[in-house]
């Protein structure tokens, strides 16, 4: 069955957008050495990527963060145009290979973390009317499979239809996420979660995120994102 239906809709590949070659692949062969794994050093709260000798990024050092410690898989400039067809260009088959290898390279380190779950940032109702999925759900749901781990996708509502955040400086960008998610449940049992979302900047979305599952008794919050940039 899944054959035929690659075969009635082949996959692109992540990288290039054209049918997959090797058929049967989630990638082209080629194209693997194109897509960037973060490698250290990075950031020992966020994940960036670092090039002199600190252990923390700018950001990190004048800033405290909500959550507990951060990662993420590759770089953002080599991945960047593959996250925009992710997101805006329909291609959801992505998902699935780029949620393979956060199990596959950052699977040591969300096995030590031990989450109850995994929580994808979500976005606000008429966004995702209008885009027709969420990526970083798709992220979640693709880790989750891989891992063996359950994923809460309605635990955590957005309820503010916040403004892109791409060209907001640090400040703006807080200020436009303040109330922006509320609990989507009761009654929360977990203790330590990973956040999964596409892309991690400043770190102001997964803060707001973390503050409010904290609020309702998560104690642990880790963040996991498909790419970041780089540290100073």
């Amino acid at each position: 069955m899944q054959g035929l239906l690659q075969l009635l809709f082949p996959r692109r590949c992540p990288v290039c957008d054209e049918m997959v070659k090797p058929f049967g692949e989630k990638i082209c062969t080629g194209c693997m050495k194109s897509l960037q794994l973060l490698t250290p050093p990075w950031c020992l709260q966020c994940g960036k990527k670092l090039y002199g000798e600190e252990s923390l990024c700018f950001d990190c050092k004048r800033k405290k963060h909500l959550y507990v410690r951060g990662r993420a898989l590759y770089e953002y400039q080599s991945v960047a145009p593959s996250i925009y067809r992710l997101k805006n260009g329909g291609r959801q088959e992505y998902a699935d290979y780029f949620g393979e290898e956060i199990a596959r390279y950052l699977g040591d380190f969300i096995r030590e973390v031990r989450p109850d779950g995994l929580i994808p940032i979500p976005l606000h109702r008429k966004r995702q009317l209008k885009r027709g999925y969420n990526q970083a759900q798709l992220l979640a749901n693709a880790v989750g499979r891989c891992m063996g781990i359950p994923v809460f996708d309605d635990l955590l509502v957005r309820v503010k239809n916040t403004v892109p955040l791409k060209k907001q400086n640090p400040v703006e960008r807080q200020n436009n996420l303040k109330k922006a998610f509320i609990i989507g449940q009761n009654d929360v049992k977990l203790n330590t979660i990973i956040i999964i979302d596409d892309i991690y900047t400043t770190g102001s979305t997964v803060n707001e995120a973390t503050d409010v599952l904290k609020r309702h008794g998560v104690k642990n919050v880790y963040v996991i994102t498909l790419a970041c940039g780089a540290g100073v």
